[in-house]
């Protein structure tokens, strides 16, 4: 039996269109299971086996909404926390390097303290490229301020 909150919650995981698309799955087939159908009926209608219909309802029976969540995965745990991606997405946005127009993997690793390798994995996560730039930059170099002197072309007056 569902109760009226927990209706609601699944509805809306089954049409929210930010919802992890296999929660959203899971929502749909305890939705359908609530109508009293059996596991091989509700599978040929969303179109999953009977198996994982069983699975999700089993899983919803003793767990209810937790249930249906994702469980962590087995390996080593993460060592860059979200803090730690958020620090260096901001700092790369909103901050720039004290001696150069723009940040590299080698000044941000320095800054925040993780590797090179794990700032081009952040980048390439968020599609960061700060050495491209859409708009014109004047260079922070000193000595490139003011006047520039030409050397006179040979042969041109």
């Amino acid at each position: 039996m569902v109760t009226a909150t927990e209706r609601e919650v699944l509805e809306q995981w089954a049409r929210r269109p930010k919802t992890a698309q296999a929660l959203a799955q899971r929502a749909r087939i305890v939705l359908a299971c609530a109508t009293g159908v059996a596991n091989t009926a509700v599978a040929a209608r969303i179109g999953v086996t009977p198996q994982m219909v069983g699975k999700w309802r089993g899983r919803f029976v003793t767990r209810r909404l937790e249930g249906l969540l994702d469980e962590p995965r087995p390996g080593a745990p993460r060592r860059i926390t979200d803090a730690h991606v958020e620090a260096v997405v901001r700092d790369t946005l909103e901050a720039t390097p004290r001696d150069a127009t723009h940040w590299s993997t080698r000044a941000m690793a320095a800054r925040s303290g993780l590797s090179q390798t794990t700032i081009r994995r952040i980048w390439h996560a968020f599609a960061l490229q700060p050495h491209r730039s859409e708009t014109f930059k004047l260079s922070q170099d000193p000595h490139r301020q003011g006047a520039r002197h030409r050397r006179p072309v040979p042969g041109a007056a």
